[in-house]
């Protein structure tokens, strides 16, 4: 079942990368297993992924021991990241998209012994769940970032509202691919099971695919 919802997945990457006149290969699948078994990571990472997207630091840490015959994957948090978690999170995770401010940034540097890969969350909508720094202070964010020794910045990421109409997304990966060329970042992290062909055709170099690859998460 995953390898076929994996081949989907891909037919639907490369398609939407042909359309917008762009290469597979610059596209990278995040494949997102919050809520799933170290047994689920393991056999998608033999299917061939190499990137994992989890939400929470707790849960994955559980999973984590579990995961050490996997050379070559990379564990990327793609929740919010709460200050009192980051020394554990940069432990276990090998790139953390969810920066939103100095303070946070400055505390993930501290707890570092070696470099880690790091992205910009950025709040493009009003909804109160969402996280991540508000446009107008991507600048600061971006410098303060790059003053930390142990830190390499990769880009922005966002998550729009969610709405069953893909198209909806469109505005607000316009203006993250808008706010990276502002500020010369490479990397876009958007896009998901629903929208990922509207978010390859704004220019995202990521998609966090889970829902398609791996059916619908348990409820707790």
């Amino acid at each position: 079942m995953l390898k076929q919802r994996l081949e989907q997945v891909e037919s639907r990457i490369a398609a939407a990368a042909e359309r917008a006149g762009r290469k597979r290969p610059d596209i990278l699948l995040i494949a997102v297993t919050k809520k799933f078994p170290a047994s689920v990571i393991r056999e998608a990472y033999e299917l061939g992924l190499r990137d994992f997207g989890e939400n929470y630091v707790q849960e994955f840490e559980a999973k984590r021991p579990e995961l050490g015959a996997c050379p070559g994957a990379r564990f990327h948090l793609i929740g919010h990241l709460q200050s009192n978690k980051a020394k554990t999170a940069a432990e276990i995770f090998d790139v953390v998209q969810t920066l939103d401010t100095p303070k946070l940034a400055r505390r993930l540097d501290a707890q570092l012994a070696k470099p880690l890969d790091v992205m910009i969350e950025v709040k493009l909508s009003a909804e109160e769940a969402k996280a991540g720094a508000a446009p107008e202070d991507v600048p600061a964010l971006v410098e303060a970032i790059r003053g930390c020794a142990n830190l390499r910045l990769l880009g922005l990421m966002t998550m729009p509202p969610r709405s069953d109409d893909a198209e909806k997304s469109r505005p607000y990966f316009a203006r993250l691919r808008e706010l990276a060329g502002q500020n010369h970042l490479p990397q876009l992290s958007m896009g998901m099971s629903h929208d990922l062909e509207v978010a390859i055709e704004e220019g995202a170099t990521m998609v966090r695919v889970g829902t398609a690859l791996f059916g619908p998460r348990r409820k707790d």
